[in-house]
């Protein structure tokens, strides 16, 4: 099993959502948060004064697939979120070593 996280520009939302649920995936997390990398966030003016926001709003995925969907998952993420401009986002893959779906007791692949 592998957990895929993936950091993406928030309006892309609801093109991984879809693209995802196309795949069969049947479940994913996402969690608003702000981050930088070479987009190195932007100047804003409040109040007549301009100040650095070095934080930008960002959205991120938590999706646990079994290992056999990865590769697909991530091609998914990566053309549905894409739009050539500086800050498209950032994808993470690492090995799930356990899923337990709490209600059933069901492990692993049958968890997810």
């Amino acid at each position: 099993m592998k957990l895929v996280m993936a950091v993406i520009k928030p309006f892309k939302l609801d093109e991984v959502r879809e693209a995802l649920t196309s795949l069969g995936v049947e479940g994913l997390t996402v969690t608003e948060v702000k981050g930088f990398g070479r987009q190195k966030g932007h100047t804003e003016i409040y109040r007549g004064a301009e100040y650095a926001v070095s934080f930008l709003p960002k959205v991120k995925i938590e999706v646990a697939v079994k290992s056999a969907l990865a590769d697909r998952v991530i091609e998914a993420i990566q053309n549905a979120a894409k739009t050539g401009q500086i800050g498209d986002g950032k994808i993470f893959v690492v090995d799930l070593e356990k899923a337990l779906r709490i209600r059933t007791g069901e492990s692993d692949d049958d968890a997810l």
